[in-house]
């Protein structure tokens, strides 16, 4: 390898990822002008345009220019399939093409991590940290924040299929609520939405492109991370690939890994910090043997049940119709409003799969829309999905080497419905679906199950469990490949002040700290990390 071309002096911070949590870092750390900040982005610009218009997602994921265009391992869980494992390729990561809700998931996720050891992890501990960096449309409150960058907003379309639906939720008896983000979200109401006057409002406008003028900050875009660089067991700088050549910086501070679940557990390895026994046989020396670096991995499956209804509007016939998709584009350029400002979802469900459960470990995500899969067109006929996902999965998967090359994807396998509890409530969640769309609400559209479709008996525990594997799909929440631990637990990568354990100088701020899932979208859990992350960075400095 020829030798790397430094770029010129010292950083105080390297920031690897300028995602979710790298951009919000990026604005804290150099918010400091005696501190020069190196922010790495391997994607590009956020300069397209479906980038912000909120429905934009649809033409984003699965597309090579905004999507890493990831894909599991087969999945023996889903009957041997592979999956699209979509992750953001550009400024803001995967805030430029997530759902856009805002969740923050329950006070009993945040206390779990607390009771396991990891002081000022708590919900009352991290409530000011999501506080801090929000501009919440309901205003000042013990609640929520206003003032921050992060703008959060209610829908701007409103659906009759919807209200339909939390109708028969009600009917079915899963009450209504007012708002899921006060630390119980049981029950049922619209998902608040990190949007801006009917515009995403990613990581990146939030956070970092506001203060790219800062002398102190540098934004690298297309910088392909190959490596950590150590001096023994400290972190010294970064090594990565930029237009065809291996460039390089050096740190005098802390290097930061905000890659992502994927990412950052990927350059960890990449850099020989992993199990021992992995790095050998990709012939990588071994730094730091450290097992828990790419294990761990949780994410929600969803189990997208879809329902073809008459006598009620979806977007699938509107954006079928002729002039369909350029009249909605005039109603969005006019005013800001119609179906182009839709999230995926904008109705939200969280309830329990059975009894025995002391919390709500379901969430759904209704949508007034059904395709195949993201990146697919969407259907000709009208339908809603009401996708469901099991809050709090027992199973655990892993993130690893497919090669010692940083530009091959990573072999990611997230061994869903490995355990027989998630199983049971993947069974249980189908035929709570189907016991919601049964009710009077909905009656009159006539909603047809087409997937997993009416030859699934309800009776069935085996073949419910079977459709599930059929269906089952990523709803793009993976967390916990470099978790947070004590020292006393082997599968522990980072302490609760987010330093790898066993090397000095380097941090992990992003999803991958989560020692468990949280219970509900992952983005603002994410944001809060960061910020968290960044007064802690800031304490010891």
């Amino acid at each position: 390898m020829s030798e790397p071309t430094p770029i010129e002096g010292e950083y105080d911070y390297i920031i690897i990822g300028a995602g979710s949590a790298g951009c919000l870092l990026a604005n804290r750390l150099s918010a400091d002008a005696q501190k020069r900040v190196l922010l790495l982005e391997a994607g590009g610009r956020d300069n397209w345009i479906w980038f912000h218009i909120p429905v934009g997602y649809l033409f984003a994921i699965g597309n090579p220019r905004s999507d890493w265009c990831f894909k599991t391992e087969p999945e023996a869980g889903l009957n041997g399939r592979v999956l699209n494992y979509p992750r953001g390729k550009a400024i803001g990561g995967s805030s430029a093409i997530n759902a856009m809700i805002y969740m923050r998931g329950q006070a009993a996720d945040y206390d779990h991590w607390r009771q396991l050891g990891l002081t000022g992890w708590g919900w009352d501990d991290v409530l000011p940290y999501f506080k801090k960096h929000e501009n919440h449309f309901l205003g000042d409150s013990d609640k929520y924040g206003v003032g921050g960058e992060l703008r959060i907003e209610p829908p701007r379309v409103h659906w009759q299929l919807l209200e339909a639906f939390r109708a028969a939720a009600a009917e079915a008896g899963i009450k209504s609520i007012a708002d899921f983000n006060t630390g119980d979200n049981e029950g049922c109401c619209a998902f608040h939405v990190n949007q801006k006057r009917g515009r995403r409002w990613s990581s990146a406008t939030a956070f970092l492109k506001p203060v790219l003028q800062r002398p102190n900050l540098r934004l690298e875009t297309g910088c392909l991370a190959e490596a950590i660089v150590f001096d023994g067991r400290r972190a010294a700088g970064v090594r990565w690939r930029q237009g065809g050549e291996t460039r390089s910086a050096r740190c005098r501070g802390e290097v930061i890994l905000a890659a992502g679940a994927i990412g950052s557990p990927q350059l960890l390895l990449l850099s020989g910090v992993g199990p021992a026994g992995h790095l050998r046989e990709c012939g990588i020396a071994v730094v730091l043997d450290r097992p828990g670096v790419g294990a761990n991995l949780q994410d929600h499956l969803q189990l997208r049940l879809i329902y073809k209804v008459e006598g009620i509007k979806t977007l699938n016939e509107r954006y079928h119709a002729p002039l369909g998709f350029a009249g909605m584009l005039a109603e969005y350029a006019l005013f800001r409003r119609g179906p182009l400002t839709m999230a995926p979802s904008q109705l939200g469900l969280f309830t329990r799969s059975d009894s025995d459960q002391v919390r709500a470990n379901l969430q759904y995500h209704v949508q007034p829309l059904s395709l195949d899969k993201f990146g697919d067109p969407l259907h000709r006929f009208p339908a809603f999905t009401a996708s469901v996902a099991n809050l709090q999965p027992s199973s655990r998967g892993q993130v690893r080497l497919a090669s010692r090359q940083a530009a091959d994807a990573p072999a990611i396998k997230p061994n869903y419905l490995s355990t027989d509890q998630d199983r049971r409530v993947a069974a249980s969640a189908i035929r709570l679906t189907r016991r919601i769309v049964r009710q009077p609400a909905l009656a009159a559209y006539r909603p047809t199950e087409y997937l997993p479709g009416s030859s699934v008996p309800e009776d069935d525990e085996q073949a419910l469990i079977k459709a599930a594997g059929d269906i089952g799909t990523t709803i793009f929440h993976p967390v916990g490949t470099a978790k947070m631990g004590l020292p006393s637990d082997p599968l522990a990568v980072v302490d609760e002040r987010l330093r790898v354990i066993g090397l000095e100088r380097l941090r992990v701020v992003d999803a991958s700290v989560m020692p468990t899932i949280t219970s509900g979208n992952t983005n603002a859990p994410t944001m809060m990390i960061a910020e968290k992350g960044a007064a802690l960075i800031g304490a010891a400095a």
